[in-house]
Parts: structure tokens; C-alpha cells; sequence
């Protein structure tokens, strides 16, 4: 019997130009590319927040495109912290 990987949950806060640009739609496209669940809203201050669950691998190849995000954003910086959790059936936007 294979073992399943272990999901991993992780809270991206991504500071930018980011709000009013598609991040929130291309972040769940992106997600759901690698089969990730969780979601994606925007946060204070003109912010967007990501909440991630899938394996380990896969949560950094989010993390690697959410520093440069869609088209037209410009992101400046982009921190993270593990979250606990029970992780959603899908990733969406809210």
C-alpha cells in the first residue's frame, strides 16, 4: 500500500499592487492546476491572503508563482506561515 504525503497548510500574505488586477482568479486557477484546496481573499490594507492545503511539494510551487502573480500585478513581498486546520474539499475565492 503507497503512502499518502502529508498535506501541509500554509497562510500566504502577498503586499502589492494585487487587488483589482485578477490575482484572486488566478490564484484559484493556478491552485486547482496543482490540486491544491483552501482559498483566497482580499486582506487589510490592499493586501491578498492564501490559505493553501496540499503536499509539501506542491504548496512551494504556489508559493514560487505567487511572487510574481498574474500579468498585471506587482508584487513586493510575499510572507508565509503554517496554519492548522482542516483542509476544504476545493480552493476558492472567499
Amino acid at each position: 500500500m503507497a503512502t499518502k504525503e502529508k498535506s501541509k497548510g500554509v497562510r500566504f500574505i502577498i503586499k502589492g499592487r494585487v487587488q483589482g488586477v485578477g490575482f484572486r482568479w488566478s490564484t484559484v486557477t493556478q491552485a486547482g492546476s496543482l490540486g491544491l484546496t483552501g482559498r483566497v481573499f482580499n486582506g487589510e490594507d490592499g493586501r491578498v491572503e492564501v490559505e493553501a492545503y496540499g503536499n509539501a511539494g506542491v504548496v512551494n510551487q504556489l508559493s514560487e508563482w505567487l511572487n510574481h502573480g498574474p500579468t498585471f500585478a506587482r508584487v513586493e513581498s510575499v510572507t508565509s506561515e503554517a496554519i492548522t486546520g482542516i483542509a476544504p474539499d476545493n480552493f476558492k475565492i472567499g
